[in-house]
């Protein structure tokens, strides 16, 4: 029987759920890096960008930087589109429109759109569902579409589209299978969402060489931080320079951690390279600023003890996780939930941390590549991490259970860290919003 009379055969989603438990079947393989197939389907459907698009690429500060540009442009005014991924606890949040997540019902009209059009052209899950996304974008038709890369930029699915301007934050090791195991190739995998001729921002204050020359082979108009652009600024505001926009007495974005700054200079220079098509007034950005919202990155939830969730997995990230952890002053302990993916580097991420955390709470998470909880803690052994009277070091099947035995445990004074994975995040976020039920 062909696959052809398979997939029509094939009794169609009834939910969002089912679609997604569907999608996920396509494809033998959860990453298959490479534009054809998903450059096949796109021309099939039709896909063109939508409004004026500004793709985000990077190793970690994505996510802050496309928050961030989202509320600066929604507040001047414009109607945007934003695509992120992956999501914390609800799919419908990788499409954001005008501020308010995708409903069921258009992200399942346009997952038939694409099944339609794919035909007997296998997708991966992120393939099928970025071109879904793409689709519903080109309906809804904002001014701006903001696209976040899911990994690399060479090949990720997000670079079928050609952006009006483009960001690559800080470059670190991660993904080292797909994108090689140093700063230059997966700088030079990054570099490949700049266009020619089109404005390429850099927000590394160290670029790799690789991508300063792709920008220059291609020749497209290279924003470097400390060249082009740059902050300053004390405890109480900043400075912006670019090429020609100077501005003073910003007031620090809503989004904690001390590299936000690095994030919000890289914007303000896509919004500067952009001024004649998409200009924003001095108040926008300031409103922007001050009401941009991006859960699980150094988030602090309301009560006691504190409790900081951060989606920080690779060290990089882990290291900005670690000074912000450092300037939230004096805590008598940290309570550790941590979850990670096998296939990231967990002893330098343990290492980055160093003896900032008292106990240490292991857990399961869901997928194949997750790291289970009895290897984790081996990795602390190895670095010199053992249980004692003072130390706890325990194992659980799931970050919520990890942090309720560390509420009922934790001195109201104390401080619980959960981190080392969005799904680490995710389920900790959406056992606050759906209980775990006990019967």
């Amino acid at each position: 029987m062909s696959l052809a009379h398979t997939r029509q055969e094939t009794s169609k989603p009834a939910s969002l759920h089912d679609w997604l438990v569907q999608i996920e079947s396509l494809h033998p393989k959860t990453i298959e890096l490479g534009l054809d197939r998903v450059r096949l389907v796109a021309d099939r459907m039709g896909l063109r960008a939508v409004g004026i698009v500004i793709t985000v690429g990077g190793t970690n500060g994505k996510g802050s930087t496309c928050a961030l540009l989202e509320a600066i442009l929604r507040s001047a005014g414009y109607r945007v589109a934003l695509y992120t991924s992956p999501h914390l606890v609800d799919f419908n949040e990788r499409a954001r429109l005008d501020g308010e997540s995708a409903s069921d019902d258009a992200l399942m009209q346009h997952f038939e759109r694409v099944e339609q059009a794919r035909q007997d052209t296998p997708l991966t899950y992120f393939e099928f569902t970025t071109l879904a996304i793409l689709s519903l974008f080109s309906e809804w038709t904002p001014d701006v579409s903001i696209l976040e890369v899911g990994l690399g930029g060479r090949l990720d699915a997000v670079n079928v589209i050609d952006p009006d301007c483009s960001i690559v934050t800080c470059i670190d090791i991660d993904h080292v299978d797909f994108l090689g195991g140093t700063r230059e190739k997966i700088g030079w995998e990054k570099a490949h969402i700049y266009r020619t001729g089109r404005p390429a921002i850099c927000s590394d204050p160290v670029p790799p060489a690789s991508l300063v020359d792709y920008a220059r082979e291609i020749d497209a108009d290279l924003w470097l931080f400390g060249r082009d652009f740059n902050y300053s600024g004390d405890r109480q505001q900043w400075s912006y320079g670019g090429r020609k926009m100077r501005r003073s007495g910003y007031a620090y974005p809503a989004l904690r951690g001390a590299n936000q700054l690095l994030n919000a200079a890289g914007a303000l220079a896509a919004i500067e390279s952009l001024r004649d098509r998409l200009p924003v007034q001095q108040q926008a950005i300031r409103h922007g600023f001050a009401s941009v919202e991006l859960p699980g990155r150094f988030q602090v939830l309301p009560g006691r003890p504190n409790i900081v969730l951060d989606v920080a997995h690779n060290p990089h990230a882990v290291a900005h996780l670690a000074d912000n952890l450092d300037n939230m002053g004096f805590f008598p302990q940290t309570w550790a939930v941590f979850g990670a993916m096998g296939d990231k580097d967990i002893a330098a991420m343990i290492r980055a941390l160093g003896d900032r955390i008292d106990h240490w709470l292991m857990t399961d998470l869901s997928g194949p590549r997750a790291a289970p909880a009895h290897e984790l803690v081996q990795q602390l052994d190895q670095a010199g991490i053992a249980p004692g009277p003072s130390h706890l070091i325990e194992t659980f099947p799931q970050p919520r259970e990890a942090l309720a035995s560390a509420l009922e445990r934790a001195d109201p004074n104390d401080r619980i860290v959960v981190f080392g994975s969005f799904l680490t995040v995710a389920d900790v976020l959406a056992s606050r919003r759906r209980p775990l039920r006990t019967d």
